[in-house]
């Protein structure tokens, strides 16, 4: 973290930007800007990646069976602005809006945006990326907790989520991006 902060000292927080992100060391750590301020995570453990290539591989199949749009799992940048650019564990965004999608990043807001939660992301995820993702549009915003076995569906309302479901265990589920797809929880967790 040392590196990090030297490289940022002259700064002032709130005020980096997507350009600063650029400039980010390539050091297996996840760095994010939200809203002008830099947040790292280390990288995913095991459990984590495990959910997120079994969610990612259920939904990639259902969405390009269909034609539905695409589905992308991170490391991607998603630029919300230019002083937001996040990195989510799983992203949709829907046929027709492929434009959002640069050579670079995503551009603007994905239709679904997915955390899988880990000690590290839990406040952040749950409170800031949910605001920053609400307000800027992003329509339906699932959070994962991997130990816990749950998976909270939320769906934009204003500039708000409103809560809609919270999946336990290994039932199976269907949520309102993906109507026809039934995903059997069994299948998700490691």
């Amino acid at each position: 973290m040392g590196h990090v902060s030297r490289t940022f000292e002259r700064i002032p927080p709130g005020n980096l930007t997507y350009e600063d992100y650029l400039g980010l060391p390539d050091d297996g750590r996840r760095y994010e800007i939200l809203d002008g301020e830099l947040a790292v995570s280390p990288a995913p453990r095991p459990r984590h990646q495990g959910v997120s290539m079994n969610l990612a591989a259920i939904l990639h199949g259902h969405v390009r069976e269909r034609g539905l749009g695409l589905v992308y799992h991170a490391p991607i940048d998603v630029i919300l602005a230019g002083d937001s650019v996040v990195q989510p564990d799983l992203v949709f965004v829907a046929s027709g809006r492929e434009s959002i999608i640069t050579e670079r990043a995503i551009e603007g807001p994905p239709d679904l945006a997915v955390e899988i939660l880990s000690p590290e992301s839990d406040r952040r995820d749950r409170v800031a990326k949910a605001e920053l993702y609400a307000r800027h549009g992003v329509r339906h915003y699932w959070i994962v907790d991997p130990v816990a076995r749950i998976l909270e569906t939320y769906e934009l309302e204003g500039k708000v989520y409103r809560p809609v479901a919270m999946h336990e265990g290994t039932t199976r589920i269907r949520t309102a991006p993906f109507p026809d797809l039934e995903i059997d929880l069994g299948r998700v967790w490691v």
